[in-house]
């Protein structure tokens, strides 16, 4: 079967999210108002469909949207985010997602965007397109009762206040406060107004209809709301009449430790509540140690999160900062031809560019994608075989220079 792969019509709009809820196995019609928010918040030129030649029926969907990546240092990087990637069990392993996405990594590196990001369903896709996986993620389930945890003094201990708020409290300190999170924590992203529109119920999509949440904030003793947590919880009680129930933590975000810890503390000192999930975090989050017995954390869950795709590597590189001075020349190789070349990275300047100079490093564009926020060891991968010492020490080097004292953390599905 041939398709015809491009940017899609308004008018095409309604089948293309058809298609998309088919892809994610979701199904259903799209309703007006789901089409009336995805024309208000995309640009048409960025949501590709591939047309079956024979029936015209969109048979795959591939859209992007503009992002900002924190990059070590707190610098903010535009990226080109890629989303609602499918194509239908009927049409796979026929070449339509490779198609879209040599279209949208041209487009992005002519758009000027200095990578390209996104969130893999599937691991063994995207490293065949450049992208590694360079920020991981964790949740556990906390034992309330085991915690060691005083529940009788709930309460922050550093003089300041948590309060149960509405969505448009929410919608009112969100923003900043997430504003603030992402200018300290490398490898997050920016959240648009639809993102809060969705997330307090302004507006919903009919596959996700908005659920009620509970919105504590935490403040200062000077009033300086420095956290947010957003939970829900279950309604378990046993046939004895004794609760087991369980929170589930959708958001959490806090400026400071002492806002973390206050938040965390509060999650685990609520009536009838047994267990805590904490929804996914950094591998290296708080949250474990705040307790006095860290055992009282279950791990559920440690998996890849945000892939990255450098395209730009002279500004990727010159954007970040560094653990420790060195200069390093990578040999980067790239089967798509982006980001191909030698490049000189001066981690002590913080400047990258070009050069003819030997190589100390050799590795694949999708092997820099893993290193490039921290959490990657070159080390580690030079034992995988994907890096290649070219000039004995460059490897260690590369994992001091590279790494960071904490890991990244992505917050938000995109």
């Amino acid at each position: 079967m041939s398709a015809d792969v491009r940017p899609i019509a308004e008018s095409e709009l309604p089948e293309w999210l058809e298609s998309l809820n088919a892809g994610f196995l979701t199904p259903g019609r799209a309703t007006a108002s789901d089409v009336a928010q995805r024309a208000k918040y995309s640009d048409l030129a960025r949501l590709q469909g591939a047309f079956d030649s024979d029936t015209g029926r969109c048979v795959a969907t591939f859209r992007s949207f503009p992002q900002e990546l924190t990059v070590p240092g707190g610098a903010a990087v535009p990226s080109s985010a890629v989303s609602n990637v499918t194509v239908l069990p009927t049409h796979r392993r026929q070449g339509l997602l490779t198609r879209m996405m040599a279209a949208e990594l041209a487009a992005a590196q002519a758009r000027g965007d200095v990578l390209s990001t996104l969130i893999s369903a599937e691991y063994p896709i995207y490293g065949r397109y450049g992208y590694g996986p360079a920020a991981s993620v964790s949740e556990w389930e906390i034992d309330v009762p085991r915690t060691g945890l005083d529940r009788r003094r709930p309460g922050p201990v550093d003089g300041g206040r948590i309060d149960l708020v509405d969505v448009a409290e929410v919608r009112r300190v969100g923003p900043e406060l997430h504003e603030r999170l992402r200018a300290v924590t490398h490898g997050a992203v920016n959240r648009d107004e639809r993102w809060w529109n969705l997330t307090t119920g302004l507006e919903e999509m009919s596959h996700r209809p908005y659920k009620e949440k509970f919105n504590a904030v935490y403040r200062t003793a000077a009033g300086e709301v420095a956290g947010l947590a957003t939970y829900v919880s279950d309604d378990h009680w046993t046939d004895a009449k004794l609760p087991l129930n369980t929170v589930q933590v959708k958001d959490l975000i806090a400026v400071t430790p002492e806002a973390q810890g206050a938040l965390w503390r509060f999650l685990c000192s609520i009536d009838w509540v047994l267990k805590v999930r904490t929804g996914f975090r950094a591998p290296d989050d708080l949250v474990t140690q705040l307790l006095p017995d860290p055992r009282a954390a279950r791990p559920l869950a440690a998996a890849d999160f945000l892939w990255v795709r450098l395209l730009d590597v002279v500004r990727a590189l010159g954007a970040r900062t560094y653990a420790v001075p060195g200069v390093l020349v990578l040999e980067v190789t790239d089967a798509a031809g982006l980001a191909d070349g030698r490049y000189r990275l001066d981690a002590g300047s913080g400047t990258c560019a070009r050069t003819q100079e030997p190589a100390d490093l050799r590795l694949d564009v999708s092997a820099l994608g893993a290193v490039y926020l921290g959490d990657e060891s070159a080390v580690r991968l030079a034992a995988l075989g994907r890096v290649a010492e070219e000039r004995p020490g460059a490897v260690a080097l590369a994992d001091a220079v590279f790494r960071t004292a904490r890991r990244p953390w992505c917050p938000d599905v995109f």
